[in-house]
């Protein structure tokens, strides 16, 4: 079991650094999965493979960037139509912007005390969670509301002033959609580290065990490496060659990737916040026209989409043989 696990995160490992460097997005919670898939049918025959949770995660290649389009699509077009459609921009502005704030806000707060063991440990009801977020929510218009006129009171009435608003704003939920996504692939990349961790420490596969604190900081650090030395090249397929983003486009984006996950999380269904994150940019883009979207780029993510489960399973089987031959 820890060659196979060193195995499925060196398989793994090399699927999404080809990916990257060919500035392609994968799913690394779908490459995980996919090489421990392989270490699981060469170790225990296909009787030892979940395939309804197999079939779960394929579902989910559609689930996660169809969801994520519909939402992006829906917050970009009433920005358009309840701001841009106007003819004052900024008034418009001051009303809408501390409500997708105060949206936003919400989602953050449900997330946490609803879905972090942190939240979980809080010491009140659901009434109590529930009336924590909604007085967090009514802090948020508030703060929202005067962060708008301050800015209103900078820029010029016009369509560039509104992007200038919007821009602030759309970093905060670019740190909630990276938040969300990091500590998704923390967990996805320490798993089998665990497990190795596990039975070198304990001689024994536990059924539950404490996860050490420093391989949670070692998993973070590795993926803020990453983003610092190799994410550029994916950054721009997302934000560039698939559709133009401008700042109210890319909180359309953001707040669609999130409510995806988000909901996923809440009803328990498998999805990828690498896939609601395309989907959010597609339908932001759709949301413009077809013309709009380069389906040349997008055919070339599903591609890699779809063989990210057996590519990673075949390279895990491969890996994990030779490691066993040399060995064992």
């Amino acid at each position: 079991l820890m060659l196979g696990m060193f195995s499925a995160l060196l398989a793994s490992g090399l699927w999404v650094l080809v990916a990257t460097l060919t500035a392609l997005p994968v799913s690394s919670t779908h490459s995980i999965v996919g090489a421990i898939l392989g270490f699981g049918v060469v170790a225990g025959g296909p009787g030892a493979v979940n395939w309804l949770k197999i079939g779960g995660i394929v579902l989910s290649w559609v689930i996660s960037p169809f969801f994520g389009g519909v939402v992006a699509f829906s917050v970009f077009t009433m920005i358009r139509r309840f701001i841009f459609g106007k003819s004052r921009f900024l008034e418009q502005a001051r009303f809408w912007a501390p409500f997708w704030i105060t949206l936003t806000v919400g989602l953050v707060v449900l997330s946490f005390v609803f879905k972090t063991p942190a939240g979980e440990r809080l010491p009140m009801g659901l009434l109590g969670k529930i009336v924590l977020t909604l007085l967090l929510c009514v802090g948020a218009w508030f703060g929202g509301s005067q962060y708008v006129k301050r800015k209103i009171r900078q820029v010029e009435d016009g369509a560039e002033g509104v992007e200038e608003i919007f821009r602030n704003m759309q970093v905060g939920t670019s740190c909630y959609v990276a938040l969300s996504q990091g500590a998704n692939d923390v967990a996805n990349a320490i798993g089998p580290v665990v497990a190795v961790y596990m039975i070198a420490r304990h001689h024994a596969l536990l059924e539950k065990a404490e996860v050490p604190l420093f391989l949670l900081v070692l998993g973070g650090i590795g993926i803020a490496l990453g983003i610092m030395l190799l994410g550029k090249k994916v950054m721009v397929t997302i934000g560039e060659r698939i559709t133009v983003l401008t700042n109210t486009r890319g909180f359309s984006v953001d707040f669609g990737a999130a409510t995806t996950v988000l909901g996923a999380s809440v009803l328990g269904m498998p999805v990828s916040s690498t896939h609601a994150a395309v989907g959010s940019v597609v339908g932001v883009g759709l949301a413009r026209g077809f013309a709009a979207v380069d389906f040349r780029v997008l055919i070339k993510i599903v591609l890699y989409w779809v063989l990210t489960v057996p590519v990673a399973a075949f390279t895990c089987i491969i890996i994990y043989q030779l490691l066993r031959w040399i060995l064992m």
